[in-house]
């Protein structure tokens, strides 16, 4: 099978589009497949224009007849139990303690998203019970792409799963975020932002700052979630405090300063925000 893990962002949109532009069109891009499955992880706390970004993908797989899933998982909550009750939390939230800075181990994406998919592909899609031991026909046997453009090929990694062998056609294709965003603006008339959780501590200010002006309601849920670092237990597995921002601040309390550090990129004689 030729799976595409989709987080509903520029670059796996794009795959997404390009394999439905090779049924309309013929092979166009030879380095991406028409997709067996193209699986999408809501983990409930994206931004308000993710799932419009996912609802425009569904619509284009529903009518190039590629299937397409959604896996459900609430990350906050789950997060905000551990953080509650004085577990270890999966999610890479910078610490401050003695005045030194530094950032948690970042597991949710392995935890929430690639595990996910590879346990739907193999339990779902192809069948497997519970414990079943893996086919020799399947060892190696499937791709998983992943949508890292060109500039991220540092975060290329092999897959640690025996069924698997990642792929990242963007990245082998030169192509990066901008040529992305021109792909679907251009080719499909939809204008694209990141894709992450609205708690990513990888956000600049300036997201929140975007947030608490254009989409209140996902402003209050993060705000409500830093409250949950804020008053953690203080017997937990984690000394240190708890931030979402770089900038070792509470989100409520970002100042205009703070938040004037969007990242954009250059398109038709604009610097377009990334959405990041």
């Amino acid at each position: 099978m030729n799976v595409l893990s989709c987080g509903a962002g520029m670059q796996s949109t794009a795959l997404a589009l390009m394999a439905a532009e090779n049924v309309k069109r013929g092979i166009v891009y030879p380095l991406v497949p028409v997709y067996d499955a193209i699986i999408f992880c809501d983990l409930m706390c994206e931004p308000s224009w993710v799932y419009e970004q996912v609802d425009f993908i569904a619509s284009v797989c529903e009518q190039y007849g590629i299937p397409f899933y959604i896996l459900e998982a609430n990350l906050m909550e789950d997060q905000a139990y551990r953080i509650q009750h004085g577990k270890y939390v999966k999610m890479p939230l910078w610490t401050m303690s003695d005045g030194k800075k530094g950032k948690l181990r970042r597991a949710c994406t392995m935890d929430f998203k690639i595990l996910a998919i590879q346990r739907f592909v193999r339990h779902e899609l192809l069948g497997y019970k519970r414990h079943q031991r893996l086919k020799p026909e399947d060892i190696g046997a499937h791709e998983m792409h992943i949508g890292f453009s060109n500039e991220e090929r540092s975060r290329i990694f092999d897959s640690r799963h025996p069924m698997f062998v990642n792929k990242f056609p963007l990245a082998d294709m030169g192509l990066e975020r901008k040529d992305n965003y021109k792909y679907v603006l251009e080719e499909w008339g939809m204008p694209m932002k990141a894709s992450s959780c609205y708690v990513c501590p990888f956000h600049r200010n300036y997201f929140f700052a975007h947030l608490q002006e254009n989409h209140p309601s996902d402003y209050a849920a993060v705000c409500d979630f830093d409250r949950v670092l804020a008053e953690k237990p203080p017997d937990g597995c984690v000394k240190s405090d708890l931030f979402i921002s770089y900038s070792c601040k509470r989100i409520c309390d970002l100042t205009a300063d703070d938040c004037d550090d969007a990242e954009t990129f250059p398109y038709a004689g604009k610097q377009i925000w990334n959405g990041f």
